[in-house]
């Protein structure tokens, strides 16, 4: 069975870091480099991190089968822009193409319409050719080009995406 639940307590904060580690560490590598996953996870997907992020007004989720953690995502609201961020989403490795993502995406198109927002939007880097064609054939469309140094000589090279949504 599946569930997604809230991200509102620490051991949830925990599960989500741990689950980061995993994914980031199984999938990112190849396309960032370890020096720079290892930087992105300690600054913003350890524990210390996704707290701060939770008090600034982001939301987290877990998704669970069988109470097991397999996937989480972060959503930013933007109400004077009518958008929703997806900040993240990821899948662990053994799971992707089970339809978990068409899954979490039908719950981020759940949260826009009761929060009356009307777009969502997010950003994909820019040599993750599979995960931005996962986006286009969902509806999503490339709508710019983002470049933003993120410390330590790291730069997040990314496309946005977007898609309206009734």
């Amino acid at each position: 069975m599946r569930s997604i639940k809230q991200v509102t307590e620490q051991r949830d904060i925990h599960a989500v870091a741990e689950l980061a580690n995993e994914i980031w560490n199984e999938y990112f590598v190849y396309i960032i480099g370890q020096p720079q996953v290892d930087y992105m996870l300690r600054h913003f997907q350890s524990v210390p991190a996704i707290t701060a992020q939770l008090e600034s007004g982001q939301e987290y989720y877990l998704l669970k089968i069988d109470s097991k953690p397999v996937a989480y995502m972060s959503l930013i609201s933007d109400s004077p822009k009518d958008k929703m961020m997806i900040s993240k989403i990821y899948v662990k490795q053994a799971i992707r193409g089970s339809g978990l993502g068409n899954y979490l995406l039908d719950f981020v198109k759940h949260q826009c319409k009761k929060k009356q927002l009307h777009s969502i939007w997010l950003t994909v880097n820019r040599n993750n050719q599979s995960t931005i064609d996962w986006y286009l054939r969902r509806g999503f469309k490339v709508t710019g080009e983002i470049k933003k140094d993120i410390g330590a000589g790291y730069i997040m090279d990314d496309f946005t995406m977007e898609m309206a949504i009734g």
